[in-house]
C-alpha cells in the first residue's frame, strides 16, 4: 500500500514537472517563428543582397507598417499576405542589427493612425468591392532621416516583388543622392497626347501614360527627358538611354560621341522595325496603307567601333518562337520573329543576366562586326543555332508561312552588346572636341526597342482604383539592371527577378517541335504537288488552240481532279501527324501527372512497409 502511494505521488510530481517545462518552452519560445523555405529558388528566404544591405546601414531607418487588423470583413487571401509582410518585417528587423525598427499601426476610423497614414502617404483603399464597409490599409512607409519612401498599398498579385521593393525603399532613403539619367527617344515614353493631329482638330485625343520603365526608373534616379536633336549632353547626366532613336541627326550623333569618350554610359536600343512606332505614326497619319520609316541606327558611331547592325533584315529563330495571338478571334500560332530568350540564350556568368528568368524581343535585329582595338566586347544576348535572317516585310506572313521555308544556318547573333574600353572619335574632322577617350566608357547595345513597351513586358491591373502591373517576364528587371551596373550599383540585381523563373517542360517542347517538322515536311510536298500540276495546266493551256477548247476543260478537269485527290491525301496525311503528336504529348503529361500525385503516397506505404518489416523482424 505505501509502495503504491509513493508510485501515485512520483506519477503525479512527473506529471507537474512535464507541464512546468511545457510552460517555461512555450514561455521561452513565444513569438518565434520556426519557418522552412522548400522553393527552389528560396523566394521565402531573405537574398544575400538584402541581408548585405541592411548589414551596411550606417543610419536608424524606421518602417511604419499600415494594416488594418481589426476588420473582420478583409478577405483571408489579404490577411494572409498581411501575415507574410509581418514574417519578412521581422526578418529586416534581425537582419539590420538594431539599425531597422517596425512600428505596427492600425489606421482605424478617426484616430491618430488614421492621420499618421495619412502623412506617411499611406492611403485607405475602398473595401466597396470587396463587401467591407470601411476603408482597407495595407501599406507601409520608410523613414530615415528627413527622407521618406512610400508603398501605399501593397498588392498581393506583387509578391514575388515585395522583397525587391521594400529592401529598394530602404536604399532610396537610406543613399537619398541619385544617379542622374537622360532619356532620348522619338517614342511617346514620358507620355503626352496620343495623337497630337486629332488634337490640333478639336477631337478628343486622350493623354498617353508614361511607360512603366520610365516610372520605375524615377524611383530610383534622377530622370530628364533630352530632345532629339540635342546638341550637347550635359555634363551632369551620368547615363544616356537612346531609345529607338529614329533619323537621328548628325548633330545628335556627335553629341553622344563626345560623351561617350569623356567617359559617360551609352545604353542604345535600336530596331530594324519598331512596332510601337510604326503603329503610332500610322495612327497619326491615319494611312495605315503607308509603311513609314520605323528604323533606328547610330550609323557613324557603330561604324567608329566596328559594329553593324542591319534596319532591313530581323532574326527569325525556330527554338525561341513564341506562341501569340495576332488578333482576338484568331488561334495561337508559332511566331518565329517574337522570341522567348531564356537562360540558354544569355549569359548567365554575366551579373547583369545571371538572374533573369525570360526575355522577349519582337522583331529584333542582330550585331555583328569587330570592335576596334581598344574595345572589349561582351555577347549579354544571342539567338539559338536554329536561327537565321530574314528580309523585315516577312514579319507580316503568319508564323505558319515564315516557318515554311525557314532554313537556320547554325549561328549564334547577338541581340545585345556591351562595349567597354577606350573610344574612338567618329568625327575626327570636327574641330574643338575630344578626338581621343579622357576616361574609359561603357556602350550597351540591343536590338530591340519593343521589349520596353508596357504590353511587351506587364499586365496593368487595378486594385481599389489603384493602378497596378504585374511583370510577364524580365525585359523591365534586365533594363533596370543595365541602369544600375552602369551607376556601379548591383545591389538589387538579385532580388529582383526572385520568383520568376520559368520551369518548362523541355521533354514536352522537344516533341511538339519534331511533330511540327513532319507537319511542315508535310505541306512542303503537297504544294510540290500542287505546283507541278499546276505547272502541267499552263503547259496544256500553251500548247492548246481555241478549236480545243472541249479537250482543254476536260483535261483541266482531270488535273483539277487529280489536285483534289492529292490534297485530300495529304490532309489526311497531315490529320495523322497530328493525332500522333497530340497522342504522344497527352501520354506524356499523364505520366507526369501520375508521378506527382502517386509519388508521395507511394513513398509514404513504402515507409510503412519498412518500419512494418522492421518491428516483425526484431519481434
Amino acid at each position: 500500500m505505501r509502495h503504491s502511494i509513493i508510485e501515485k505521488c512520483g506519477s503525479a510530481l512527473g506529471i507537474v514537472l512535464l507541464a512546468l517545462v511545457a510552460i517555461l518552452l512555450c514561455v521561452s519560445f513565444r513569438g518565434v517563428v520556426l519557418r522552412m523555405d522548400c522553393t527552389e529558388e528560396k523566394s521565402h528566404t531573405l537574398s544575400s543582397a538584402t541581408r548585405k544591405a541592411l548589414s551596411n546601414l550606417q543610419k536608424t531607418v524606421t518602417i511604419h507598417y499600415y494594416y488594418s487588423k481589426d476588420l473582420a470583413q478583409v478577405p483571408v487571401a489579404y490577411k494572409n499576405y498581411a501575415r507574410r509582410v509581418e514574417e519578412l518585417l521581422r526578418e529586416y528587423e534581425i537582419a539590420s542589427k538594431g539599425k531597422l525598427k517596425v512600428v505596427k499601426r492600425n489606421p482605424k476610423p478617426d484616430t491618430d493612425a488614421e492621420d499618421a497614414a495619412a502623412l506617411d502617404g499611406v492611403m485607405g483603399q475602398s473595401g466597396a468591392m470587396l463587401g467591407v464597409d470601411q476603408q482597407i490599409y495595407l501599406g507601409l512607409a520608410v523613414l530615415c532621416g528627413s527622407q521618406k519612401s512610400s508603398l501605399p498599398f501593397l498588392n498581393p498579385a506583387k509578391e514575388n516583388l515585395l522583397e525587391y521593393e521594400l529592401t529598394r525603399a530602404v536604399l532610396a532613403v537610406a543613399s537619398p543622392t541619385k544617379h542622374k539619367v537622360g532619356v532620348m527617344s522619338p517614342l511617346q515614353l514620358f507620355g503626352g497626347i496620343q495623337n497630337p493631329s486629332l488634337a490640333m482638330q478639336g477631337q478628343g485625343a486622350g493623354m498617353a501614360p508614361a511607360w512603366i520603365v520610365i516610372s520605375e526608373l524615377k524611383k530610383d534616379y534622377e530622370v530628364v527627358q533630352l530632345p532629339m536633336d540635342v546638341a550637347e549632353i550635359p555634363q551632369e547626366i551620368d547615363i544616356v538611354l537612346a531609345v529607338h532613336p529614329r533619323g537621328i541627326a548628325d548633330a545628335t550623333e556627335y553629341a553622344l560621341d563626345q560623351f561617350v569618350l569623356r567617359g559617360g554610359h551609352l545604353i542604345a536600343f535600336l530596331d530594324p522595325i519598331c512596332l510601337v512606332d510604326l503603329q503610332t505614326q500610322q495612327q497619326r497619319t491615319q494611312r495605315s496603307y503607308v509603311l513609314p520609316d520605323a528604323t533606328s541606327n547610330l550609323p557613324h558611331l557603330l561604324k567608329a567601333w566596328g559594329m553593324e547592325f542591319s534596319t532591313d533584315e530581323v532574326v527569325l529563330d525556330r527554338t525561341c518562337a513564341t506562341m501569340i495571338h495576332r488578333s482576338r478571334q484568331g488561334e495561337a500560332e508559332k511566331m518565329p520573329n517574337v522570341l522567348t530568350l531564356t537562360a540558354e540564350q544569355m549569359d548567365t556568368k554575366d551579373v547583369l543576366c545571371s538572374q533573369l528568368s525570360e526575355l522577349l524581343l519582337l522583331n529584333a535585329g542582330a550585331f555583328g562586326g569587330n570592335p576596334v582595338a581598344g574595345l572589349e566586347q561582351t555577347v549579354l544576348l544571342k539567338s539559338s543555332g536554329d536561327s537565321a535572317m530574314a528580309e523585315k516585310y516577312v514579319t507580316q506572313r503568319s508564323g505558319e508561312d515564315m516557318l515554311r521555308e525557314f532554313q537556320p544556318d547554325g549561328k549564334n547573333r547577338a541581340f545585345a552588346v556591351r562595349l567597354r574600353g577606350n573610344f574612338p572619335t567618329a568625327f575626327p574632322e570636327k574641330e574643338g572636341g575630344l578626338k581621343t577617350a579622357s576616361k574609359e566608357g561603357v556602350v550597351v547595345l540591343l536590338g530591340d526597342a519593343d521589349m520596353l513597351y508596357d504590353p511587351f513586358c506587364v499586365q496593368r491591373s487595378e486594385v481599389f482604383g489603384q493602378s497596378f502591373y504585374q511583370t510577364l517576364n524580365s525585359n523591365l528587371a534586365f533594363v533596370q539592371n543595365l541602369v544600375e551596373s552602369l551607376c556601379g550599383d548591383s545591389s538589387l540585381f538579385e532580388i529582383r527577378t526572385r520568383g520568376l523563373k520559368p520551369r518548362p517542360f523541355t521533354r514536352v517542347l522537344e516533341m511538339e517541335r519534331c511533330a511540327e517538322e513532319a507537319y511542315r515536311d508535310e505541306i512542303k510536298r503537297f504544294e510540290g504537288e500542287v505546283e507541278a500540276v499546276q505547272q502541267e495546266l499552263f503547259a496544256l493551256q500553251r500548247s492548246k488552240g481555241g478549236q480545243d477548247k472541249e479537250l482543254l476543260s476536260a483535261e483541266q478537269r482531270n488535273a483539277i481532279q487529280r489536285i483534289r485527290e492529292r490534297e485530300g491525301e495529304a490532309r489526311k496525311n497531315l490529320k495523322e501527324v497530328r493525332k500522333r503528336q497530340r497522342r504522344d504529348v497527352e501520354q506524356l503529361e499523364n505520366r507526369l501527372m501520375l508521378l506527382n500525385i502517386a509519388l508521395m503516397p507511394a513513398l509514404v506505404i513504402l515507409c510503412g512497409i519498412g518500419v512494418a518489416f522492421l518491428r516483425r523482424k526484431r519481434g
